[in-house]
C-alpha cells in the first residue's frame, strides 16, 4: 500500500507508466487500519474508489487528519471477500501488504485490513469487475513467475508488473447494473502527455517519455 499517493487537482490518481484505469465508484465508505498519525490507527472516510490494472485507490471526499487517499497494489491484496449482511450494507473486505521501501525489512511492515462499503446504490457492476480483475492480475502474475522457475531464489514481487495484465476483453464483456453508479472508463481519463509515475517509491512524478 501507499498512503496519500499523488493525485491530480480533480482527485484522479496520477497514473504509472502503462497503467490503465478501468472503472471508478463514488459514494463508498472506506475503512482501513494501521494508519500512522490517526487515533488508534483506524480510519473511516467516504469517497471514491478508482480501479486500474495495477491497483485500487481510495480518494476521500474530505481528508481525515493526514489521511487523504490510500493506494493498494492488486498483487498485494489478499483474502478479499464479498459480504451481504442482512442488517448492514454490502461490502468487500480483505487485507493488503504494504509496499516496503528499498533497503527495509519486510518483517517490519504488517498487512492492513480494509473494507469497502456500498452505501449508495447497488454493486452489481463493481463486484463482478473487481473479482474478474483480481483473477486476471493473479493469473498473469503466476504465468510471469513461471518464467523464473529455474531460479533458486524467488523473484521480488513488483506491484507494477500487473500493468501488463490484458484487461480489454474483460471490459468489453462487462455487465452493467443500472442500479450501480460505477463508471467504466471506455477511454482513459488522463492523457498520455500528462504526468506518469514510474515507481512506488516516494519520488516526484515524471513526464512520460
Amino acid at each position: 500500500m501507499a498512503l496519500n499517493p499523488q493525485l491530480f487537482p480533480n482527485g484522479m490518481p496520477v497514473p504509472f507508466v502503462n497503467e490503465m484505469f478501468v472503472f471508478a465508484r463514488e459514494g463508498v465508505e472506506f475503512e482501513i487500519d494501521k494508519i500512522p498519525g490517526t487515533h488508534g490507527g483506524n480510519v473511516k472516510a467516504k469517497g471514491t474508489i478508482y480501479m486500474s490494472n495495477v491497483r485500487m485507490v481510495f480518494v476521500a471526499n474530505k481528508p481525515v487528519g493526514s489521511f487523504g487517499a490510500f493506494d493498494m497494489p492488486l498483487l498485494f491484496v489478499r483474502g478479499e471477500k464479498f459480504s451481504q449482511p442482512i442488517f448492514f450494507c454490502n461490502n468487500i473486505s480483505g487485507s493488503v501488504d504494504p509496499v516496503v521501501p528499498d533497503g527495509e525489512h519486510r518483517a517490519l511492515y504488517s498487512p492492513h485490513s480494509f473494507k469497502i462499503l456500498f452505501k449508495e446504490g447497488g454493486c452489481g457492476t463493481f463486484v463482478p469487475l473487481f473479482f474478474n480483475l483480481m483473477a486476471s492480475v493473479r493469473q498473469y502474475s503466476q504465468h510471469s513467475a513461471a518464467q523464473f522457475a529455474a531460479s533458486q531464489a524467488a523473484p521480488r514481487v513488483d506491484p507494477l508488473q500487473a500493468a501488463q495484465t490484458p484487461v480489454d476483453e474483460m471490459m468489453r464483456s462487462a455487465y452493467v447494473d443500472p442500479n450501480d453508479p460505477t463508471r467504466i472508463f471506455l477511454q482513459q481519463p488522463v492523457q498520455e502527455s500528462q504526468l506518469r509515475r514510474r515507481t512506488y517509491q516516494s519520488q516526484p512524478a515524471e513526464h512520460s517519455m
